[in-house]
Protein backbone atom coordinates (compact mmCIF):
# COMPACT_ATOMS: atom_id res chain seq x y z
CA UNK A 1 0.00 0.00 0.00
CA UNK A 2 1.46 3.42 -1.21
CA UNK A 3 1.71 5.72 1.78
CA UNK A 4 1.55 9.59 2.29
CA UNK A 5 3.46 10.93 5.22
CA UNK A 6 2.31 8.80 8.09
CA UNK A 7 -0.54 7.46 6.55
CA UNK A 8 -1.16 4.64 3.94
CA UNK A 9 -3.47 4.32 1.40
CA UNK A 10 -3.85 5.23 -2.76
CA UNK A 11 -2.69 8.06 -4.35
CA UNK A 12 -5.65 10.68 -4.07
CA UNK A 13 -4.00 12.72 -6.97
CA UNK A 14 -4.66 9.60 -9.43
CA UNK A 15 -7.35 8.03 -7.66
CA UNK A 16 -10.55 7.26 -9.44
CA UNK A 17 -13.95 6.29 -8.27
CA UNK A 18 -15.50 3.19 -9.22
CA UNK A 19 -19.40 4.01 -9.11
CA UNK A 20 -21.72 6.86 -9.19
CA UNK A 21 -25.55 7.52 -7.79
CA UNK A 22 -27.91 8.48 -10.31
CA UNK A 23 -28.28 11.67 -7.69
CA UNK A 24 -24.47 12.14 -8.99
CA UNK A 25 -25.39 11.46 -12.74
CA UNK A 26 -28.33 13.80 -12.48
CA UNK A 27 -26.18 16.60 -11.90
CA UNK A 28 -24.59 16.62 -15.26
CA UNK A 29 -27.64 17.59 -16.91
CA UNK A 30 -26.79 19.93 -19.97
CA UNK A 31 -25.40 20.06 -22.73
CA UNK A 32 -21.53 21.50 -21.39
CA UNK A 33 -21.66 18.52 -18.78
CA UNK A 34 -23.92 15.69 -20.28
CA UNK A 35 -23.82 12.52 -18.95
CA UNK A 36 -26.17 9.24 -18.82
CA UNK A 37 -26.17 6.26 -17.82
CA UNK A 38 -27.38 2.43 -18.85
CA UNK A 39 -27.04 -0.87 -19.06
CA UNK A 40 -25.33 -0.70 -15.68
CA UNK A 41 -22.30 2.18 -16.52
CA UNK A 42 -22.03 5.55 -16.42
CA UNK A 43 -20.90 7.67 -19.28
CA UNK A 44 -19.23 11.43 -19.63
CA UNK A 45 -21.01 12.55 -23.12
CA UNK A 46 -19.98 15.86 -23.07
CA UNK A 47 -16.85 15.95 -25.72
CA UNK A 48 -19.79 13.94 -27.73
CA UNK A 49 -22.10 17.31 -27.60
CA UNK A 50 -19.39 19.10 -27.72
CA UNK A 51 -17.87 17.95 -31.29
CA UNK A 52 -21.49 17.99 -33.01
CA UNK A 53 -22.56 21.51 -31.30
CA UNK A 54 -25.52 22.84 -33.12
CA UNK A 55 -26.30 19.58 -34.77
CA UNK A 56 -30.23 18.31 -34.18
CA UNK A 57 -29.41 14.93 -34.08
CA UNK A 58 -28.28 15.66 -31.03
CA UNK A 59 -31.04 17.11 -29.29
CA UNK A 60 -32.38 13.90 -28.59
CA UNK A 61 -29.57 12.86 -26.50
CA UNK A 62 -29.43 16.52 -24.90
CA UNK A 63 -33.33 15.69 -23.50
CA UNK A 64 -31.84 12.76 -21.55
CA UNK A 65 -29.01 14.48 -20.08
CA UNK A 66 -28.31 12.90 -16.69
CA UNK A 67 -30.92 10.29 -16.64
CA UNK A 68 -30.52 6.49 -17.12
CA UNK A 69 -31.25 5.29 -20.64
CA UNK A 70 -31.10 1.72 -20.24
CA UNK A 71 -34.42 1.53 -22.02
CA UNK A 72 -32.84 2.67 -25.21
CA UNK A 73 -30.96 -1.01 -25.58
CA UNK A 74 -31.33 -4.25 -25.70
CA UNK A 75 -29.51 -6.14 -22.70
CA UNK A 76 -28.34 -9.18 -24.32
CA UNK A 77 -26.84 -7.01 -27.43
CA UNK A 78 -25.94 -4.14 -25.70
CA UNK A 79 -26.95 -2.41 -29.11
CA UNK A 80 -29.60 0.05 -29.66
CA UNK A 81 -33.11 -1.68 -29.91
CA UNK A 82 -34.53 -2.49 -32.90
CA UNK A 83 -37.85 -3.79 -34.69
CA UNK A 84 -38.82 -4.00 -38.36
CA UNK A 85 -39.41 -0.72 -40.13
CA UNK A 86 -42.87 -0.72 -41.72
CA UNK A 87 -41.72 1.66 -44.58
CA UNK A 88 -38.71 -0.32 -45.39
CA UNK A 89 -39.72 -3.84 -44.15
CA UNK A 90 -35.84 -4.19 -42.79
CA UNK A 91 -34.74 -4.45 -39.96
CA UNK A 92 -33.43 -0.76 -38.18
CA UNK A 93 -33.11 0.86 -35.13
CA UNK A 94 -36.14 1.81 -32.90
CA UNK A 95 -35.61 5.69 -31.83
CA UNK A 96 -39.56 6.78 -30.66
CA UNK A 97 -38.52 9.94 -29.06
CA UNK A 98 -36.36 11.01 -32.88
CA UNK A 99 -33.01 10.00 -34.55
CA UNK A 100 -29.84 10.92 -32.55
CA UNK A 101 -26.78 10.91 -33.31
CA UNK A 102 -25.10 7.79 -35.43
CA UNK A 103 -28.07 6.12 -36.25
CA UNK A 104 -28.31 5.85 -40.26
CA UNK A 105 -31.87 7.50 -41.92
CA UNK A 106 -34.56 5.47 -42.59
CA UNK A 107 -33.81 6.02 -46.11
CA UNK A 108 -30.81 6.61 -47.79
CA UNK A 109 -29.20 10.47 -48.20
CA UNK A 110 -26.87 12.03 -50.16
CA UNK A 111 -26.03 14.10 -46.63
CA UNK A 112 -25.56 10.98 -44.51
CA UNK A 113 -21.79 10.44 -44.04
CA UNK A 114 -20.88 6.66 -41.68
CA UNK A 115 -17.19 7.60 -41.28
CA UNK A 116 -17.63 8.65 -37.46
CA UNK A 117 -16.09 4.93 -36.96
CA UNK A 118 -18.03 2.85 -33.89
CA UNK A 119 -21.14 4.68 -32.72
CA UNK A 120 -20.83 6.53 -29.14
CA UNK A 121 -22.63 3.73 -27.78
CA UNK A 122 -20.17 0.81 -28.94
CA UNK A 123 -17.17 0.63 -26.48
CA UNK A 124 -15.70 2.77 -23.63
CA UNK A 125 -14.58 5.74 -24.49
CA UNK A 126 -16.93 7.71 -22.84
CA UNK A 127 -17.12 5.52 -19.62
CA UNK A 128 -16.39 6.76 -16.27
CA UNK A 129 -17.63 4.22 -13.93
CA UNK A 130 -20.38 1.90 -12.85
CA UNK A 131 -23.62 3.21 -11.70
CA UNK A 132 -24.59 2.21 -8.34
CA UNK A 133 -27.74 -0.21 -8.21
CA UNK A 134 -28.08 0.42 -5.04
CA UNK A 135 -27.14 3.18 -2.49
CA UNK A 136 -27.38 4.06 1.33
CA UNK A 137 -26.77 6.45 4.00
CA UNK A 138 -24.03 6.78 6.23
CA UNK A 139 -23.11 10.14 9.32
CA UNK A 140 -19.60 10.21 9.31
CA UNK A 141 -18.64 12.36 12.65
CA UNK A 142 -15.19 14.04 12.74
CA UNK A 143 -14.50 13.58 17.17
CA UNK A 144 -11.85 16.15 16.63
CA UNK A 145 -14.27 19.02 15.41
CA UNK A 146 -17.96 17.35 16.36
CA UNK A 147 -18.86 18.24 12.50
CA UNK A 148 -20.92 15.65 11.12
CA UNK A 149 -21.88 14.96 7.90
CA UNK A 150 -24.55 12.63 5.82
CA UNK A 151 -23.47 11.05 2.53
CA UNK A 152 -25.60 8.84 -0.02
CA UNK A 153 -22.65 6.12 -0.99
CA UNK A 154 -23.02 3.22 -3.54
CA UNK A 155 -23.25 -0.48 -1.41
CA UNK A 156 -20.40 -1.71 -3.26
CA UNK A 157 -18.14 1.12 -3.05
CA UNK A 158 -14.85 0.35 -0.92
CA UNK A 159 -14.49 2.50 2.32
CA UNK A 160 -11.69 4.24 0.28
CA UNK A 161 -13.92 5.36 -2.42
CA UNK A 162 -16.37 6.52 0.54
CA UNK A 163 -13.74 8.64 2.37
CA UNK A 164 -12.46 10.33 -1.56
CA UNK A 165 -16.26 11.71 -0.86
CA UNK A 166 -15.54 13.04 2.38
CA UNK A 167 -12.59 14.71 0.70
CA UNK A 168 -15.08 17.56 0.26
CA UNK A 169 -16.25 18.62 3.57
CA UNK A 170 -12.24 17.56 5.03
CA UNK A 171 -9.31 17.57 2.95
CA UNK A 172 -7.09 15.72 5.86
CA UNK A 173 -9.61 12.76 5.73
CA UNK A 174 -6.91 10.03 5.34
CA UNK A 175 -5.04 11.74 8.27
CA UNK A 176 -7.78 10.54 10.49
CA UNK A 177 -8.42 6.55 11.42
CA UNK A 178 -12.24 5.41 11.05
CA UNK A 179 -13.80 3.28 13.41
CA UNK A 180 -17.47 1.56 13.92
CA UNK A 181 -18.39 0.82 17.36
CA UNK A 182 -14.79 1.27 18.53
CA UNK A 183 -13.01 -1.24 16.03
CA UNK A 184 -11.21 0.10 13.17
CA UNK A 185 -12.32 -0.03 9.46
CA UNK A 186 -10.51 -1.77 6.82
CA UNK A 187 -10.87 0.63 3.82
CA UNK A 188 -10.24 -1.85 1.14
CA UNK A 189 -13.90 -3.37 2.01
CA UNK A 190 -17.40 -2.08 2.03
CA UNK A 191 -19.34 -0.62 4.81
CA UNK A 192 -21.09 -4.06 4.76
CA UNK A 193 -18.23 -6.31 4.77
CA UNK A 194 -16.98 -3.96 7.88
CA UNK A 195 -20.25 -5.21 9.42
CA UNK A 196 -22.43 -2.14 9.12
CA UNK A 197 -25.79 -3.58 7.73
CA UNK A 198 -28.05 -1.24 6.11
CA UNK A 199 -31.25 -2.13 7.94
CA UNK A 200 -32.78 0.45 6.02
CA UNK A 201 -35.65 -1.97 4.33
CA UNK A 202 -36.01 -3.76 7.56
CA UNK A 203 -36.89 0.19 9.30
CA UNK A 204 -39.44 0.82 6.58
CA UNK A 205 -41.34 -2.49 6.68
CA UNK A 206 -41.45 -1.48 10.35
CA UNK A 207 -43.01 2.05 9.43
CA UNK A 208 -40.25 3.52 11.14
CA UNK A 209 -38.23 6.70 10.04
CA UNK A 210 -34.93 5.12 9.12
CA UNK A 211 -33.32 8.48 8.71
CA UNK A 212 -33.25 8.55 12.82
CA UNK A 213 -31.08 5.32 12.55
CA UNK A 214 -28.36 5.96 9.83
CA UNK A 215 -25.27 4.26 10.64
CA UNK A 216 -22.34 6.76 12.13
CA UNK A 217 -18.67 5.91 11.41
CA UNK A 218 -16.65 7.96 13.76
CA UNK A 219 -13.35 10.05 12.47
CA UNK A 220 -10.61 10.26 15.07
CA UNK A 221 -7.51 12.09 13.94
CA UNK A 222 -4.12 10.51 13.95
CA UNK A 223 -1.37 13.08 14.29
CA UNK A 224 -0.60 13.92 10.41
CA UNK A 225 -1.58 16.85 8.51
CA UNK A 226 -1.34 14.75 5.15
CA UNK A 227 -3.53 17.20 3.23
CA UNK A 228 -5.22 15.42 -0.68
Amino acid sequence: MPRRGLVAGPDFEYFQRRYFTPAEVAQHNHPEDLWVSYLGNVYDLTPLAQEYKGDLLLKPIVEVAGQDISHWFDPDTRDIRKHIDPLTGSLRYRTPWGRFLHVPPQLPRSDWANDFGKPWWQGSRYEVGRLSAKTRNIRIINTLTSQEHTLEVGALESMWEILHRYLLYNAHAASYTWKYEGKNLNMDYTLEENGIQDEEEEFDYLNMDSTLYTPAVLLYFSDDLTEL
